[in-house]
C-alpha cells in the first residue's frame, strides 16, 4: 500500500504530465502561426495563409486543453501540499499570479480576435494580436519556469520565525541561477516538438501522395528546416544546464550519470546499466572510460564527486532519473539525427520525393512529448527528497490526508482524464490527418478579406514553394 506521500506525489505527476504537452505544443504553434502570418502578409503566397487557417484550428484546441489541464493542477497546491502553499507561498504565489495577469489575459484577450478577426479588424491589427498570444505564451513559460527554478535553486529570500519563505529581493527570485538555462532549454523544447509534429503531419500526407498541394510541400519543408535550427542549439543549451545543475544540484547531476562512487581522475559515461541504490553500484554498465569528466568538467582527467558524498537520506531515486535523463537524451540524438536527413534530402532535391524520411518524420511525431516528459521526470524526480531545495523535504510539504483520500482522488484524475483528453487528443488527430485547405473540422468565420480571396483549397498553382 502506497503512503499518502508517495500517492500525492503521483497524482502531481500524472496531473502535469498531461498538462506540460499542451504548453509544450502551443508555444511552438503560436510563434510558428505568427510567421505563417507575417510570410503571408508579406508575400502574398496563399500557401501561407492556408497553413494558417488549419494550424490555428489545431492551436485553438490544443491551448483550451492546455488552460483546463493547468487549472486543476493548480488546485493540488491547495489540496495535496498545503503546508508547501503555506510556507513557500510568499514567493509561489505571487509569481503565479503575475503568470495570470500578464500572460493568461494576454493570451485570452487577443486568441478570439487571432482565430475570428481577420476580416473584422483588418490584417494589421489581426497581424499584432497573432504576435500578442505568442508573446503571451513565452511571457506564461517564463513566469511559471522562474517558479519552479526557484524551487530548485532558491534565492532571494529570508526564512521568517514562522517557518514561512519570504521575498527579499525579487529579481534574485525571478532571476535565480537555475531559471535562464531552464528558460532557454524548455522554450527551445517547445519548437522542436511543434517543428516534430509539424512534419509529422506533412509527412503523412506527402506519404499519402499529396505531394502536388503547395501547403503540404510548404509544411514539410519549413518543419524540417526549424527542426535543423533548434536541434543543435538544443544540445548546446542542454549542455550547458547540464553545467549549471553539476554546479546547484550536484546530486542530480551523479543519479543521472549513475555515479554511485567518487571519481578523483576522471569518471566514464554510463551508457547503459541497471543502478542498484540499495547496493550502490550500476549493474551491466556499459561504459567509455573519462567521457563523464570531459562532458562535465572540459577535462579527461577531471574530478567528479559521487553519491558517496552524499547522505542516504537525500539521495534522489537514482534509476527513474537515470534513464528518463538516457530517454531525454537519445531522442535528442534521434531529432538532429532527422534534421540532417532533411538536411541532405534538401540539398539533394529530393525533400517531397523521400519515402522514408517522410516515414521516419511521422515516426518522430510525438518524440518531442516524450523528449519534454523524459526531461521534467529527470528535473522534478532528481530534486527529490526536496520540494524547495536543501530547505524543505517533500516530506514536510504534503497535506495532512489520509492515503486513501490521495488514492480516490487520483482514482478520479485518472479515469476523467483518459475520457476527456483522450477524445480530444483524437480530435486533435482528426484535424492533422485532413490536409491543409480540405474541408473538416474547422472553427467557423468569416470570409477572409485580404487580396480579394476568401479560403479555400490550397491549389493555386502560382504558388512558390520552399
Amino acid at each position: 500500500m502506497y503512503s499518502a506521500e508517495m500517492l500525492a506525489r503521483l497524482q502531481f505527476a500524472f496531473t502535469v504530465s498531461f498538462h506540460i504537452v499542451f504548453p509544450a505544443f502551443s508555444i511552438g504553434l503560436a510563434s510558428y502561426l505568427a510567421v505563417l502570418n507575417a510570410l503571408w502578409l508579406r508575400s502574398g503566397d496563399r500557401s501561407y495563409l492556408v497553413l494558417f487557417d488549419h494550424w490555428k484550428k489545431i492551436f485553438a484546441v490544443a491551448f483550451g486543453m492546455g488552460v483546463v489541464s493547468g487549472i486543476v493542477m493548480s488546485y493540488q497546491f491547495g489540496t495535496n501540499w498545503s503546508v508547501f502553499s503555506d510556507r513557500a507561498g510568499p514567493v509561489i504565489g505571487p509569481l503565479m499570479a503575475y503568470e495570470v495577469l500578464t500572460a493568461f489575459f494576454l493570451e485570452a484577450g487577443f486568441l478570439g480576435i487571432m482565430l475570428f478577426g481577420r476580416a473584422r479588424v483588418g490584417d494589421g491589427l489581426h497581424m499584432l494580436a497573432t504576435v500578442l498570444v505568442a508573446v503571451g505564451t513565452l511571457v506564461s513559460a517564463t513566469w511559471i519556469l522562474a517558479a519552479n527554478s526557484w524551487m530548485h535553486t532558491p534565492a532571494g529570500f529570508a526564512v521568517a520565525e514562522n517557518g514561512q519563505f519570504v521575498p527579499v529581493d525579487w529579481l534574485e527570485i525571478v532571476f535565480n541561477p537555475s531559471f535562464p538555462y531552464r528558460l532557454v532549454h524548455m522554450v527551445l523544447a517547445a519548437y522542436l516538438t511543434t517543428a516534430l509534429v509539424v512534419g509529422a503531419a506533412g509527412g503523412w500526407h506527402l506519404l499519402k501522395e499529396r505531394n502536388d498541394n503547395p501547403a503540404v510541400r510548404r509544411m514539410f519543408s519549413m518543419a524540417m528546416g526549424m527542426l535543423a535550427a533548434v536541434a543543435p542549439l538544443q544540445i548546446v543549451a542542454g549542455d550547458l544546464h547540464g553545467l549549471n545543475t553539476l554546479e546547484h544540484q550536484p546530486a542530480k547531476v551523479m543519479a543521472m550519470e549513475g555515479h554511485f562512487d567518487s571519481h578523483p581522475e576522471g569518471a566514464p559515461l554510463i551508457l547503459i546499466g541497471w543502478p542498484d541504490q540499495q547496493a550502490k553500484t550500476v549493474h551491466y554498465a556499459v561504459e567509455i572510460p573519462k567521457l563523464s569528466s570531459l562532458i562535465l568538467t572540459h577535462d579527461l582527467n577531471g574530478p567528479l564527486a559521487g553519491l558517496d558524498t552524499i547522505p542516504d537520506a537525500d539521495e534522489p531515486p537514482v534509476a527513474v532519473v537515470f534513464w528518463s535523463f538516457r530517454v531525454m537524451v537519445a531522442l535528442g540524438l534521434a531529432m538532429l539525427g532527422l534534421a540532417l536527413w532533411g538536411l541532405w534530402a534538401r540539398w539533394k532535391g529530393v525533400l517531397y520525393a523521400s519515402p522514408g524520411l517522410h516515414r521516419a518524420a511521422v515516426l518522430m511525431g510525438p518524440a518531442g512529448f516524450v523528449a519534454v516528459l523524459a526531461g521534467w521526470i529527470t528535473t522534478e524526480v532528481g530534486r527529490q527528497p526536496f520540494t524547495v531545495y536543501g530547505l524543505m523535504r517533500t516530506a514536510e510539504s504534503r497535506s495532512p490526508l489520509a492515503a486513501e483520500a490521495v488514492a480516490a482522488s487520483l482514482t478520479a484524475f485518472v479515469v476523467v482524464y483518459f475520457f476527456i483528453f483522450g477524445a480530444g487528443i483524437w480530435y486533435l488527430l482528426r484535424m492533422m490527418a485532413a490536409p491543409p485547405g480540405a474541408p473538416g473540422p474547422r472553427l467557423r468565420e468569416g470570409p477572409i478579406r485580404t487580396a480579394g480571396i476568401t479560403p479555400g483549397p490550397a491549389e493555386d498553382p502560382q504558388a512558390t514553394e520552399e
